[in-house]
């Protein structure tokens, strides 16, 4: 939910989706962070040189940071639905897409007059995309909570990295994913279909963010693609704010909640992600990236008070161990 950072699953990530600064060819794991909404650091990275073996003192600087970006990204999320009262999901949703082309822009600079019409393509198609998934992660945020909206917005980058699975260990990975989702989604009676249909919404945006991503890396040099399609989307978002501001006023408080997750989602991540990714393994990575739906859940549970049942965090831990077995099991 890493724009930011973004936030991506296990080739890629990560929102969430989502985190080096350069445009990759091949996307993975969560940011969505998701994070979602700033170029796939973990897929952009392929584009640099790997990180060389690093001191014990770096890993654990490494490790930290990663720590604290998904702590950052789901706490942004969470920042962010205090002002869904004033200012709805689309009106935080405008406000951290402004935040994010900012970051992106100030550091990508793009040579926008440079581009030509085979290069704008994806990127446009970017720009809708980024939008569409933090809309929808952050709308079913609203309806189902923040852990569970996380999980299934996860599925697009699992689903992504196990596309091409011939393994057998890719294929029991898929089974308990499923099962997961399944015992989610199950009927209830007090089962919000159009929360659910929203996060999943956000995982199919998730996909396609961690596709074209892969083609605006090999069409447009280092992250300038990426920060080109952040900007376009937070023009997409302008007429929201507008409408927002001169038919419903906000308070002082929720635009600053609507900043804060901006701030905690977006550029925090994607900062944060730069450093980790100088020190740690592209693998390592994506398999810490596999716990944010834990955190996401964990975060909802503390600082919102969204409690969930037993059959909800096995669920969760299902597809997290699915994703933590697919990238832990595979050969680099």
């Amino acid at each position: 939910m890493r724009a930011a950072p973004t936030p991506g699953t296990t080739a890629s990530v990560r929102s969430t989706t989502s985190v080096c600064p350069t445009a990759a060819p091949r996307p993975a794991a969560p940011e969505r962070r998701a994070t979602p909404g700033l170029p796939d650091p973990q897929s952009q990275s392929q584009s640099q040189p790997q990180p060389q073996p690093a001191g014990r003192s770096q890993r654990l600087a490494g490790v930290a940071t990663m720590i604290g970006s998904g702590l950052s990204t789901q706490t942004g999320a969470a920042i962010g639905s205090l002002a869904f009262p004033v200012l709805g999901p689309v009106g935080v949703v405008a406000v951290r897409q402004y935040v994010a082309a900012v970051v992106l822009l100030t550091v990508a600079r793009p040579r926008l007059r440079s581009f030509t019409w085979w290069q704008w393509r994806p990127v446009l198609l970017l720009a809708l995309v980024f939008g569409t998934m933090n809309l929808s992660l952050y709308s079913a945020i609203d309806r189902i909570g923040l852990g569970l909206a996380v999980t299934l917005e996860f599925l697009g980058p699992l689903v992504i990295a196990l596309s091409a699975a011939r393994r057998r260990v890719d294929i029991c990975a898929a089974v308990v994913a499923a099962a997961g989702v399944v015992t989610l989604m199950r009927p209830q009676p007090s089962t919000d279909y159009a929360g659910m249909a929203l996060g999943l919404l956000a995982a199919a945006c998730w996909a396609s963010y961690i596709l074209l991503n892969r083609t605006v890396g090999q069409r447009v040099p280092g992250a300038q693609g990426s920060a080109a399609a952040s900007g376009l989307s937070a023009l997409m978002f302008l007429p929201v704010g507008v409408v927002l501001v001169l038919r419903h006023p906000p308070t002082a408080e929720a635009v600053g909640y609507a900043v804060a997750a901006g701030v905690l989602a977006s550029a925090v991540p994607y900062l944060a992600d730069m450093f980790t990714l100088r020190r740690v393994p592209a693998q390592a990575f994506g398999l810490f990236m596999s716990v944010n739906p834990v955190l996401a859940a964990v975060v909802g549970l503390l600082g919102l008070g969204q409690h969930l049942g037993w059959t909800e965090w096995a669920s969760i831990g299902a597809i997290v161990a699915a994703n933590s077995l697919g990238i832990a099991t595979r050969r680099t």
